[in-house]
């Protein structure tokens, strides 16, 4: 819900154009903000028939919405934009990931596909992970990145090898996972490798040639969130190099951390408080910011809570690994406990934001 709503907002900042419809972004979120809870509820007592078809039949309606919204957005500009192309083809694979639920859900009652659903989970989890999330974040954060802090670099060449590189190394995992070759899974992870590094090169270029000098706690974290996110891979990497079959479960587990505790969440920590200040501060002061003193968007959220919420974060992330490798399971219990201390935090600091009361000409509050 947080990555589609800002899309909504970032991408006409992305393809500098405007969203094509304001429409279809409501229809999208109505149906995913029934179809979600649907979905979790019939999963949490396992009814495997019509109620989790339904949440997953409107998961899939709402997402088609996005995928148009996007799609015409991006290709209705005259203006080619790699950044846009990113993001476009970032959809495509997200309506791919649902479509691959949706034929899940169905299949353990309807038996439509070869293999219990559970054999197709990995492909479901994966073509998620490199197709959606993985396109969007590099096409969205190559350009507001650079955009935050300011700085003059920039290089589509590279984007282009990336984007090239990330559909080799998806195409080559879907092979492999269907046909159980390993060689091609090789393939897949060194493309994905090669692919990160290579953009952690771009932002490490955009980070040296920046006119901002000082970089904020948002920006940080972002910057953070592109460090972590070549560590899952390089675990795999090694995990399938070593053919460590003996610890398959477990390695899977730390992966699967690692990814949505660690290189997500770092994102969507950073990206969270230098995106939706502008929203809230765009709707409430951008038509009388030029008639008196009125905060800048950075005034919206408490710097003190965001830079707590990114200590606690860093250790919860950090203690919980090195108590699951070590199996420590009160290392584990107080890794846990920071994280949720973060999420306390990110959720008071996101409801100041969302709650700030507009002042009129820097005096009173409306």
């Amino acid at each position: 819900m947080i990555i589609l709503g800002a899309s909504y907002q970032l991408l006409p900042v992305i393809i500098e154009g405007e969203l094509d419809s304001e429409r279809f972004a409501y229809l999208s979120f109505g149906f995913l903000a029934i179809g979600i809870p649907i979905l979790v509820y019939a999963f949490y007592i396992f009814h495997t028939g019509w109620l989790m078809q339904l949440g997953a039949v409107m998961i899939n309606i709402g997402i088609l919405f996005y995928v148009t919204n996007v799609l015409s957005s991006v290709f209705k500009k005259r203006k080619f934009s790699i950044f846009g192309l990113f993001i476009a083809l970032s959809s495509l694979w997200l309506f791919a990931t649902t479509i691959i639920g949706l034929l899940l859900v169905f299949n353990f009652t309807k038996f439509i596909l070869h293999s219990n659903s559970l054999e197709y989970l990995s492909l479901h989890a994966h073509v998620g992970i490199i197709g959606w999330f993985l396109l969007l974040v590099i096409g969205a954060s190559s350009r507001l990145i650079p955009m935050f802090m300011i700085s003059k670099y920039s290089n589509t060449n590279l984007l282009w090898f990336i984007l090239i590189s990330l559909h080799i190394a998806i195409g080559a995992f879907i092979i492999s996972d269907r046909l159980s070759i390993e060689w091609i899974q090789g393939i897949s992870i060194f493309f994905i490798l090669i692919c990160l590094f290579l953009y952690l090169f771009y932002n490490y270029k955009a980070y040296k040639q920046r006119i901002r000098k000082k970089i904020d706690w948002p920006v940080a974290l972002s910057l953070l969130s592109n460090a972590l996110m070549i560590l899952p891979v390089v675990l795999i990497f090694l995990f399938h190099q070593l053919n460590l079959k003996i610890l398959n479960n477990e390695i899977y587990i730390l992966y699967g951390f690692q990814i949505f505790f660690g290189w997500l969440t770092a994102m969507i920590l950073g990206m969270t408080f230098k995106t939706l200040p502008f929203i809230v501060w765009n709707i409430k002061y951008s038509k009388i910011a030029h008639k008196g003193k009125v905060p800048a968007p950075k005034d919206l959220f408490q710097n003190e809570i965001m830079i707590t919420m990114t200590i606690s974060y860093i250790l919860g992330f950090v203690l919980f690994i090195i108590g699951y490798l070590s199996n420590l399971i009160f290392m584990i219990k107080i890794g846990v406990l920071f994280l949720l201390v973060t999420a306390v935090l990110y959720n008071w600091n996101v409801f100041k934001i969302i709650l700030h009361k507009k002042y009129n000409n820097g005096n009173k509050k409306q």
